[in-house]
C-alpha cells in the first residue's frame, strides 16, 4: 500500500494529489468541528491514530514476494465518519513517509487516496448500510473493517495498474496481477484485522459506552443488549 517515492510517473503522483486535496481539505474541517462540538471524543481519536500509525508501519512479509501490512483505518470511519479518518491517515502517511521510509512525499497523494480516502469511505458505508439491522454490533465491525482494508489494497492496485506500460497482459491482466501480488496475504491479514479491531471497539464499549451513545455510533439499545445490560 505504500507506493515508493518515484515509482509513479509524475503525471500520476500529481493526479493523485489533485484528486486527494478536496477530501483532505474537507476532513480538516471536520475535524476543527469535532474539536469545537466533542472533546469527550478527542482521546478516542488519539487511540484511532495510533492504531492506524502502528498497524500500517508493520510490514510483514508476503508469499508473493513483496510485503504487506493492515491498515487500520475502518475502526477510525465508524467512529469519527471518513473525513476525519482521511486526515488522520494522511498525518500518518506522512510521518511515514519521512521517518520509516514507508512511501514518499511525491506518492503521498495515491497512498492517502487508497488507505486514507477509499478504504475508509467504503468501510464507512458498509457500517452505515449494516448499524441498523439485526446483525451483531461487532460483527458489524468485523465486516466493515476487514472490508475497509481489503478495498485499501484493491485500489492501491488500481494505481500500480496505471502506473506501468500494460504490454502483452493488457490493463486487465496487470490489474489482476497486482491483486495477485497482495490478496493471498492480504485476505487473512483483513480478517485478522477485522478480529482484532472488533475487540477493540468492544473493549470501548465496555468502559465508555456513554461516549459512544452520544456520537450516536450505534443505537443505545443495541449498545446494552451487547453489554448483556
Amino acid at each position: 500500500m505504500h507506493i515508493m517515492e518515484g515509482f509513479l510517473p509524475p503525471l500520476w503522483a500529481a493526479i493523485w494529489w489533485i484528486v486527494s486535496l478536496p477530501f483532505i481539505i474537507y476532513g480538516f474541517i471536520q475535524l476543527k468541528k469535532t474539536f469545537e462540538e466533542n472533546k469527550d471524543a478527542l482521546p478516542l481519536l488519539g487511540i484511532c491514530g495510533a492504531l492506524i500509525f502502528i498497524l500500517s508501519a508493520l510490514k510483514l512479509p508476503s508469499v508473493t514476494g513483496s510485503c504487506s501490512h493492515p491498515t487500520g483505518t475502518g475502526l477510525s470511519a465508524i467512529m469519527f465518519g471518513p473525513y476525519i479518518t482521511t486526515i488522520v491517515g494522511f498525518i500518518v502517511l506522512l510521518f511515514q513517509s519521512l521517518f520509516l521510509a514507508h512511501g514518499g512525499l511525491s506518492t503521498l497523494g495515491a497512498n492517502t487516496f487508497a488507505m486514507a480516502i477509499c478504504g475508509p469511505f467504503l468501510g464507512y458505508y458498509v457500517y452505515r448500510a449494516l448499524r441498523n439491522t439485526r446483525l451483531n454490533m461487532y460483527i458489524t465491525v468485523f465486516i466493515a473493517v476487514a472490508l475497509a482494508d481489503l478495498f485499501t489494497y484493491i485500489i492501491t492496485a488500481l494505481e500500480l495498474t496505471l502506473a506501468v506500460p500494460a504490454g502483452e497482459l493488457g490493463p486487465g491482466g496487470i490489474f489482476a496481477t497486482f491483486l495477485g501480488v497482495f490478496a493471498i496475504t492480504q485476505i487473512p491479514l483483513a480478517i485478522l484485522e477485522g478480529a482484532v479491531l472488533a475487540l477493540v471497539f468492544k473493549y470501548i464499549v465496555d468502559i465508555r459506552p456513554d461516549i459512544i451513545i452520544r456520537m450516536k455510533i450505534f443505537s443505545e439499545e443495541k449498545i446494552q443488549a451487547a453489554r448483556g445490560v
